[in-house]
């Protein structure tokens, strides 16, 4: 009788494809940022090849030097020698740039880190890293709820690799700013609120910007109050709503009222802010208007592309219109959620309310980050990795014209 064979299920293929979604998440997002950081690296190093003698650099500057340019030195000067009591003045009697348009969070956890680790630089470099890892972990929570896990994670991918990855490893407060704001969104979406009365005055105190947050959470009450039949609306996060947004106005103005006192100027904070203005404009009045930076920056910047400033005006409405059909009709939008988009809406309101829009816009405009996932949403993968190329090749133009070049007025991260 012929042998009966007994055939064996057959064995599952294992590969990346297979094994990578079934990872813990926290490696698979340290695996994505350490590889990031890991190509911003290379690309500071070639920057640092390429710098001459007309960069703000020099030739050859090191990965130290590098990290520890451009407003790091102002963190750092506000981290040895405090605030100044006295305004430093320009020669024609205005304001002069000054150490109070920063805040102080960052500059003294880096000083505090920085006394074991050797160095004020070293300590400001390791709390950007690690505020970066954490703030990847938390776009991640952010989303993974909303487009899906996958869809998540090449967000973070985005992120992690996008033209202002840079900002990770340098002496800069963003990346410490970014996890604190995106763990209050997530306490937001989780409804946790208690330990927002701990993050807003942490985020009021790194970077401007938590009078955004105040707005945000204003409109999301709103929302929650007209939804409240379908998504009940207890006493209790009333209250916290409230007390949250009552805080955040405070912390916004604290800062102002804390260099009104040391200075005896009570327009000092606004002036110093204004005194950055001033290097495109000329002179000004010192006096701050609302939206104003953005009626003057599209007259300048259209005069100088010789488009004139009646076309500016006008590319300044379409694009305000154009941002909000975006936030409110866009369906890759609408998936990440109403937090998301309330708070992307609110963010982009505060700065074009205050913000006098020119190189350093890019930066200011990483906290609505979360808006990554409307780009991961769709599942082609050419369209995922044609976007990871491009955020690529965005991070080396930028890291390539600020610290590479870094000397023209355009060239100011």
């Amino acid at each position: 009788m012929a042998d009966r064979v007994v055939s064996s299920p057959a064995a599952t293929p294992v590969s990346a494809r297979t094994v990578w979604p079934r990872g813990p998440v926290v490696a698979r997002i340290a695996v994505i940022y350490v590889a990031a950081r890991l190509v911003t690296t290379g690309f500071f190093l070639i920057a640092a090849a390429l710098s001459g003698s007309a960069s703000r650099y020099g030739v050859a500057p090191s990965l130290g030097e590098l990290a520890l340019g451009w407003d790091a030195q102002w963190y750092w000067l506000a981290a040895v020698s405090g605030y100044p009591a006295d305004l430093p003045l320009t020669p024609q009697g205005g304001v002069a740039e000054n150490a109070w348009a920063f805040m102080p969070v960052y500059a003294y956890l880096s000083a505090g880190l920085g006394a074991l680790l050797g160095s004020w630089g070293a300590g400001a470099v390791v709390i950007s890293l690690v505020s970066g890892f954490g703030a990847s972990m938390m776009l991640h929570g952010l989303l993974r709820d909303r487009i899906g896990d996958a869809a998540a994670t090449w967000a973070v991918a985005f992120f992690a690799c996008g033209p202002l990855a840079a900002l990770f490893q340098v002496g800069y407060a963003e990346a410490l700013f970014l996890f604190l704001l995106f763990l209050a969104l997530r306490c937001v979406q989780l409804r946790r609120w208690g330990w927002l009365y701990l993050l807003v005055p942490a985020m009021g105190f790194t970077r401007p910007g938590i009078l955004a947050f105040a707005l945000f959470v204003g409109l999301y009450g709103i929302h929650r109050f007209l939804r409240r039949r379908v998504d009940p609306l207890p006493l209790r996060d009333t209250a916290h709503l409230v007390g949250v947004a009552a805080l955040a106005v405070v912390v916004g103005f604290v800062w102002q009222a804390i260099a009104a006192v040391v200075t005896g100027d009570p327009g000092a904070y606004l002036a110093t802010e204004l005194a950055w203005r001033r290097n495109w404009i000329g002179q000004t009045s010192g006096h701050f208007v609302p939206v104003e930076g953005w009626v003057q920056a599209a007259g300048f910047w259209f005069t100088q592309w010789g488009l004139g400033a009646g076309v500016g005006y006008a590319a300044l409405v379409l694009l305000v219109l154009g941002v909000a059909a975006v936030l409110l009709f866009a369906p890759q939008v609408k998936r990440l959620g109403v937090e998301i988009r309330l708070w992307s809406a609110s963010y982009l309101i505060y700065l074009l309310l205050v913000f006098f829009p020119q190189s350093s816009i890019f930066r200011l405009l990483l906290p609505i980050s979360p808006l990554w996932g409307a780009v991961a949403v769709p599942r082609s993968r050419a369209w995922r990795v044609t976007v990871l190329v491009a955020a690529l090749l965005g991070q080396w133009w930028w890291i390539y014209n600020m610290y590479g070049l870094g000397n023209t007025y355009w060239q100011i991260p």
